[in-house]
């Protein structure tokens, strides 16, 4: 009987119709934080005016990817982080966000944490590519 070919990581991604940054964020979360780090906030997140200084400042810097900040900061997506860029590089009052305010997201994929454990694990079971550390 023939071996069966592993998926892959493009097939994964369609299979699941995951985007490949999304996959490859969850895999690192797993990595860094096992399977607690694909479980999603019941809340949007707050952000300090300073860290957000911070965080643009890294990514000006040049010595870190949009992904590369998120992660290391704890922001929740490379959208957030290029609003702030955006409003940075508009010469915008960059502000924190006071407690107990928050926006509602509108639009997006909502995913279970078991199916992005499946997910994940499948993924981690055929892929292709190494995940790097920093």
């Amino acid at each position: 009987m023939p071996m069966k070919i592993r998926d892959s990581l493009s097939e994964i991604q369609r299979k699941y119709g995951v985007h490949n940054t999304t996959l490859v964020h969850w895999m690192k979360m797993v990595d860094k934080y096992g399977v607690e780090g694909l479980k999603g906030t019941s809340h949007n997140k707050t952000y300090t005016k300073e860290m957000k200084l911070v965080a643009i400042s890294d990514y000006l810097s040049g010595n870190y990817s949009q992904r590369d900040v998120i992660e290391k900061h704890g922001i929740s997506s490379t959208s957030v982080l290029r609003k702030w860029m955006k409003d940075y590089n508009g010469h915008r009052e960059i502000k924190g966000q006071p407690e107990g305010m928050s926006r509602s997201m509108t639009k997006g994929r909502k995913t279970t944490w078991q199916k992005r454990i499946e997910i994940v694990q499948d993924a981690l079971a055929n892929h292709r590519i190494i995940i790097k550390r920093r």
